[in-house]
């Protein structure tokens, strides 16, 4: 038995040292900013509004555990999409839908400064392969592009 939690110990350290940032994981891209957490998030929030999509939704493991009184870093999913272009992605797919909304991730760092990251579209549909799905996707990577730059400039 303690074989076994060692193996399983081991196995563990090697996959979290095999992915020591989000942009080792499936082709997310990462924007290290000079923004904390909270300034950050709003920064996502507005440039997400003024791109012409909506946040559907904010996600946030560091505010739940607050709320329990226990202090974590600063994490946040916000999940954004458009109702048209949902429209036509479920016309073009149901099973893509899943995917839908799209979600940028902005995490506290240790020295109080904040990260996003993010994957674009036609990465987080391109498994679809269906012709209208890619050029939805297509039509917004320059938007969650400029979204993302926007939120993390200075």
């Amino acid at each position: 038995m303690r074989a076994l939690v060692a193996c399983i110990a081991a196995l563990t350290a090697i996959s979290l040292a095999s992915f020591t940032s989000a942009q080792e994981r499936d082709g997310a891209r990462v924007l290290q900013t000079r923004h904390a957490f909270g300034q950050l998030l709003e920064r996502v929030e507005r440039a997400v509004e003024a791109n012409g999509l909506g946040v559907v939704a904010t996600a946030s493991a560091s505010r739940g555990a607050a709320a329990r009184g226990v202090k974590i870093p600063g994490n946040a999913v916000v999940m954004v999409f458009r109702n048209d272009i949902a429209v036509r992605l479920l016309a073009a797919s149901v099973p893509a839908g899943i995917e839908a909304p799209l979600r940028l991730y902005v995490t506290e760092n240790p020295d109080g400064t904040a990260t996003l990251s993010y994957r674009l579209p036609s990465e987080v549909f391109a498994p679809y392969r269906h012709p209208e799905v890619a050029r939805i996707a297509r039509e917004l990577d320059p938007v969650i592009e400029k979204i993302a730059k926007d939120a993390a400039r200075r």
